[in-house]
């Protein structure tokens, strides 16, 4: 899979503090084979122009919990979210990683990121069943047991709705395309706001 770059898209009002949603992805966070602005995490961005918080994409494509755990002090130190949505994991299951590796790389970014103050939303990833049952299985077991661990909320597979019809995929089937990215944002933003407005609460500031 291709790399992205950085991609940050910081849109916040002049009056109030910018905190920083960051999105820790892979390929189905970094728009694969889009433009950078078709992204979801661009259009959320773009929705949230003039409100006090910026969407921080660090997603790349071809990502794997172990790369995403490598590089994720560095960005922790950089742009230190109070909220990251962490969706790592798919590139794992499609290289047939262990799965007891992957399940401790997630919960050492979890905990990397509770540590510096932020929350995490943690993403349900699902991968074909042609790697066969009982590895698919217990690949997406995975990410609920993290989470119930972790005591931190999961998102369902977002591409469950999705990446069974062919109009919303790209030609390799694996990817979202542009058509995709309005109907993500619409199942990712709300949750978002959720916890952004428990943030607020706690520390008395409004979106």
């Amino acid at each position: 899979m291709w790399k992205s770059l950085l991609v940050s898209l910081l849109f916040f009002s002049s009056t109030s503090f910018a905190a920083t949603v960051l999105i820790y992805g892979d390929s189905l966070s970094a728009g694969y084979g889009l433009e950078p602005e078709q992204s979801w995490p661009a259009l959320i961005a773009e929705r949230w122009q003039g409100e006090p918080w910026q969407v921080v994409n660090a997603s790349v494509s071809g990502e794997t919990t172990q790369g995403g755990l490598a590089r994720l002090p560095t960005t922790l130190k950089a742009h230190q979210p109070a909220l990251v949505f962490l969706q790592l994991g798919a590139n794992d299951g499609l290289r047939g990683y262990r799965l007891t590796d992957s399940k401790t790389n997630l919960n050492r970014m979890i905990d990397l990121i509770e540590e510096q103050g932020g929350e995490v939303i943690l993403a349900e990833i699902m991968i074909p069943p042609n790697y066969g049952p009982r590895y698919s299985q217990a690949f997406t077991a995975m990410f609920s047991d993290v989470a119930k661990q972790q005591q931190i909320e999961l998102l369902p597979f977002f591409l469950q709705t999705i990446a069974i019809k062919d109009d919303l995929m790209q030609a390799d089937g694996l990817h979202p395309n542009a058509k995709a990215q309005p109907l993500i944002a619409d199942i990712i933003e709300p949750l978002l706001r959720r916890h952004i407005k428990s943030i607020n609460d706690k520390n008395g500031a409004q979106m």
